[in-house]
């Protein structure tokens, strides 16, 4: 069975300011990547927009005369020109708008993301915050913050609405800050870092160990 880990508490200037030990259940099981892949493409799926339309040969205007005689031009037979062989025609089996969604069960889904921090903090990519706070919602603020932590590079999960940093975060490219109720697998993986303040902690351990 696996072993709760102790990690170092950090402050906003990565000065050591205490430990935590992470629950083994959440951050300590084994990686699972077939569940992650498997999450990860339903994610994709629901977040496609299943927009694409095209027009088949009921949908497309014009093309109701027929072309020529059935017999006796020499010419291959045709009875509209918006047949799919025509330049203008219609389109074969193309997509019609649709709904791409659907859903893995929540056991998977809780397995999952306790794999992907597992993965984070065996990569050694996990970052533990006392606390996370800025004294304006600019951007500017959170780069240095995140620049002195040297991970330029994150996906930040806090406890709760924290209007100031999910501001502030919104023109970093390669910055996302999730609150602990919306933790997914797909953002943890996309970002190289993972800071998580020591309230958000004990968010995930209350969602994840059931």
């Amino acid at each position: 069975m696996a072993e709760p880990l102790t990690v170092p508490v950090v402050s906003q200037q990565k000065e050591a300011v205490g430990e935590i030990t992470l629950s083994a259940a959440v951050f300590n099981g084994p990686v699972r990547k077939h569940l992650l892949y498997e999450i990860v493409r339903m994610q994709q799926a629901n977040r496609r927009a299943g927009t694409a339309s095209t027009k088949t040969r009921g949908f497309v205007r014009g093309g109701g005369k027929k072309p020529w005689k059935q017999k006796g031009t020499g010419r291959a037979r045709a009875g509209s020109i918006r047949s799919p062989l025509w330049v203008g025609g219609a389109t074969i089996f193309g997509p019609q708008p649709r709904d791409y969604s659907y859903r893995l069960p929540s056991s998977a889904r809780k397995a999952a993301l306790r794999s992907v921090l597992a993965a984070k903090v065996r990569d050694g990519k996990l970052l533990v915050l006392d606390k996370i706070t800025l004294d304006a919602p600019k951007t500017r603020l959170l780069a240095k913050l995140l620049a002195d932590l040297e991970a330029p590079n994150a996906v930040i999960i806090i406890p709760g609405r924290d209007e100031t940093l999910e501001r502030a975060a919104r023109n970093l490219p390669h910055v996302k800050v999730l609150r602990a109720e919306g933790a997914n697998v797909y953002d943890v993986l996309r970002y190289d870092r993972l800071l998580l303040t020591q309230d958000a902690v004990e968010v995930l351990r209350a969602r994840l160990e059931s």
